[in-house]
C-alpha cells in the first residue's frame, strides 16, 4: 500500500517522468478546452450534436484511410486521418444546421438522422478497410478508441493553444451567448444573430471533438464536451460561473484520468478519464448548491 501511495504522489506531483507529464497536462489542457466549449450547447440543450458529430468522423477517418491507400499515399498518416475526420465533422455540422431549419425537420430529428447515417457510414467504410491487406496493419485504433499515452510535447502544446482559444472566444461573446442561451427570443428580438451564435458553438464543440480523438476516441471524446458542463450546471445558475466550473472539471477529469492510466498497469487512458468524469458528475448531482439532491431538498 505505502509503495502504491508513494507511486500514485509521484505521478500527481509530476514527478513521474517527461512523457508521463507531457500526456498529464496535454490532457488537462484538452478537458479544459472541452468542459468549457460544451458549456453553451448544454445550455441550449444541442450537446447531441456533439455526439452526432463525434460519430461523423468515423466515417471520415476511414474514408481517408481509403482514399489515402487509393492514392498510394501512406494511409496511416495522422494528417489524412485527422483532415479525414475534421472535414466529416464539418459536413455532419452544416448538415445539422440546414436540416434543424427545415419546419418539418426540426433540429432533434435533424440531429438524429446525422447521426445514425454517420455511423452508419463510417461502419460501411471500415468493413472495407478491414477487407484490405493494409487495413489490418491500419491502427485506426488510435483514433478510433483514443490512445494518450503516445502523445507527443507538440501534441500538447497545441491542446494549450486549443484551450486558450475557446476560453479566448467564449469570452468574447460571452454576453451575447448567455442571451440566447436563456431567451433565444429576447435575444432575436434584440437583434443578435442567434443562429450564427449556436453555429460558433457548434463549430467550436466540433473542432474539440476532433482534437480529442487521439486522446480519447471518437465514441469518448464527446463525453469530455458533454459531463463537465452537465455537473458543473449543478453547482451554479450564472452561466460565467458554469464555463469556469466546467473547464475546472474538464481539466481535473483529464489529469487524475491519465494519472490513473499511469499508476494503474494495462488502464487505457481515455475510459480513465471518462470515468474520473463520471464520478464528479455523479457527486455533483448529490452534493451541487444550486440543483443538487441535498440542495433540492432543503
Amino acid at each position: 500500500m505505502d509503495q502504491l501511495i508513494t507511486q500514485i504522489l509521484r505521478v500527481v506531483s509530476l514527478q513521474a517522468g517527461f512523457n508521463t507529464t507531457v500526456v498529464m497536462l496535454g490532457s488537462a489542457a484538452l478537458g479544459c478546452a472541452a468542459g468549457a466549449a460544451g458549456v453553451f450547447a448544454m445550455l441550449r440543450r444541442r450537446a447531441l450534436v456533439s455526439d452526432a458529430v463525434a460519430h461523423a468522423t468515423l466515417p471520415g477517418i476511414a474514408g481517408a484511410f481509403l482514399l489515402a491507400a487509393a492514392l498510394d499515399r501512406a494511409p496511416r498518416d495522422a494528417l489524412w486521418l485527422m483532415g479525414g475526420a475534421g472535414l466529416a465533422a464539418l459536413a455532419s455540422l452544416i448538415a445539422i444546421e440546414w436540416l434543424g431549419r427545415r419546419p418539418k425537420v426540426g433540429p432533434d430529428t435533424a440531429t438524429a438522422a446525422v447521426l445514425a447515417a454517420g455511423f452508419g457510414l463510417g461502419l460501411a467504410l471500415l468493413s472495407i478497410v478491414q477487407t484490405l491487406s493494409i487495413g489490418r496493419q491500419a491502427g485506426l485504433e488510435q483514433l478510433l478508441f483514443g490512445s494518450a499515452a503516445g502523445m507527443l510535447p507538440h501534441e500538447a502544446e497545441v491542446m494549450a493553444l486549443l484551450a486558450v482559444l475557446v476560453l479566448a472566444i467564449l469570452v468574447a461573446v460571452l454576453k451575447e451567448l448567455c442571451a440566447v442561451a436563456f431567451d433565444a427570443d429576447f435575444a432575436r428580438a434584440i437583434g443578435l444573430p442567434v443562429a450564427r451564435l449556436d453555429g460558433l458553438v457548434a463549430l467550436v464543440c466540433a473542432v474539440v471533438v476532433v482534437a480529442a480523438l487521439p486522446v480519447a476516441g471518437f465514441v469518448l471524446s464527446v463525453a469530455l464536451v458533454v459531463i463537465p458542463p452537465a455537473a458543473a450546471r449543478f453547482w451554479t445558475d450564472r452561466a460565467g460561473l458554469v464555463v469556469i466550473l466546467a473547464a475546472g472539471f474538464g481539466a481535473v477529469s483529464a489529469f487524475s484520468g491519465a494519472a490513473v492510466s499511469a499508476v494503474v498497469a494495462d488502464t487505457p487512458t481515455g475510459p480513465a478519464i471518462v470515468l474520473v468524469a463520471a464520478l464528479l458528475f455523479a457527486f455533483s448531482l448529490v452534493f451541487g448548491r444550486a440543483r443538487g439532491l441535498i440542495a433540492g431538498q432543503g
